[in-house]
């Protein structure tokens, strides 16, 4: 055991987040800390704060499914990945993603019947005209065009949009305002700006559908709360918000990455197409490969813990990296290899515990229906520009594709 860690000098720790040297591996540093320092001290770049890096999937999902970490953001030593003043910080409601039990556990009940299994199969049918209207589009315009605007980020955003009852027609205020909270390159002013545009327009919105229900997740959650009060409506307001936010951002980064990575392993894409059977499988491995979101499962110490014979302090923060993890060789062997026909049942690109994304059952219809549709409609298409000379995320929280333009 390690209980002395060196905690001085934090100038000296390595900067995070690590940027990714090729689009399809995770930084090159993991897999030298995996080997030789699992848990190990890093400087965030944001702050300079000091946090502790968490890297081999064992480590990953027992720091996860502890009770005696936090996912609150507001808790000193929490290891925020955005520069948002104290104030401001401590201002803004927790959502329900940033909240520990027994508040956490009232929300997620509320909002799991609305991702489930049975009404995502109901779902599906929807899901496809959507996509094939964008599908349609697509052909009728012609190549070249950018599948990130065409396809990538329509989707998903008309599909939140219909799930939670927000005209579609508002969807490119709420992705601008998405955008830059989370993006690490803005100015504080901007930011915050954002927060309160977001959440003056949910507001207005879950208002007007308390005296003018309809058929969608917003006027569900009001009505199940009538019948059985159990949160406010700012909570409403909150989970609408987080709703919105995130039921497109990873999904659109998703369906761009899995797309590119296709199309460059020309030998995987074949193997899709070929083996229709084989496509949940393969979103469960492009999920794997890419694993968008590292700061997404941040934590912060409640109590000491010990993890990889280092004892982590209460109050000092964690970053599990799933990055990391779902590149760990003694669970994923050649893990930077895309494979479509591995077992990724182990894979945490969707956290794990208490905090695993509730919209994972969205997150896999949708990557499904786009994949199976691109592959089956336009079986030519191609890039139309390598895979290097590409703009992707690296100021984001979210790793992703800023174009994905193709032909065929």
């Amino acid at each position: 055991m390690n209980p002395a860690a060196d905690r001085s000098g934090e100038a000296e720790h390595p900067p995070f987040p690590m940027t990714r040297s090729c689009p399809f591996a995770p930084p090159a540093r993991y897999a030298e800390l995996r080997e030789s320092e699992p848990v190990s001290r890093a400087s965030l770049k944001v702050n300079g704060k000091p946090a502790w890096l968490i890297t081999r999937h064992e480590h990953v999902k027992q720091i996860l499914g502890d009770s005696r970490v936090s996912a609150n953001l507001k808790l000193p030593g929490y290891p925020l990945q955005v520069p948002v003043p104290e104030e401001m910080l401590q201002a803004v409601p927790l959502t329900f993603l940033s909240m520990d039990p027994p508040d956490h556990t009232v929300q997620r009940r509320m909002l799991a019947p609305e991702f489930g299994l049975r009404r995502m199969r109901a779902m599906r049918p929807r899901v496809q005209e959507i996509v094939d209207e964008r599908v349609d589009a697509m052909l009728a315009a012609g190549g070249p065009v950018d599948l990130v605007a065409a396809l990538a980020l329509p989707v998903p955003s008309l599909v939140i949009c219909e799930l939670l009852g927000v005209p579609y027609d508002d969807h490119g205020r709420f992705e601008h305002w998405a955008w830059q909270i989370m993006n690490h390159d803005i100015s504080d002013e901007e930011r915050g700006a954002a927060h309160y545009e977001l959440d003056k327009y949910v507001d207005e919105l879950v208002t007007l559908k308390e005296s003018e229900p309809g058929d969608d997740m917003i006027s569900r959650l009001i009505e199940l709360n009538r019948a059985e009060p159990a949160v406010e409506h700012s909570d409403i307001v909150s989970m609408a918000r987080l709703m919105l936010v995130t039921g497109h951002e990873t999904t659109a980064n998703m369906i761009a990455l899995g797309m590119l990575a296709l199309l460059e392993h020309p030998d995987q894409l074949a193997a899709v197409r070929d083996e229709p059977a084989l496509l949940p499988q393969a979103v469960e491995e492009l999920l794997r490969f890419f694993s968008i979101s590292d700061a997404g499962t941040a934590r912060v110490a409640k109590e000491d813990i010990e993890i990889g014979g280092t004892v982590i302090r209460a109050g000092e923060g964690i970053m599990p990296l799933n990055n990391s993890a779902n590149h760990d060789e003694s669970v994923f062997p050649d893990p930077d290899t895309l494979d479509v026909r591995r077992s990724t049942r182990s894979q945490l690109a969707f956290g794990y515990g208490v905090h695993q994304c509730i919209g994972q059952n969205l997150a896999r219809l949708e990557l499904e229906v786009v994949y199976d549709t691109l592959l089956r409609r336009i079986p030519g298409l191609r890039l139309e520009k390598p895979a290097d000379e590409l703009r992707y995320k690296d100021d984001a929280i979210v790793w992703g594709l800023y174009e994905l333009p193709v032909s065929w």
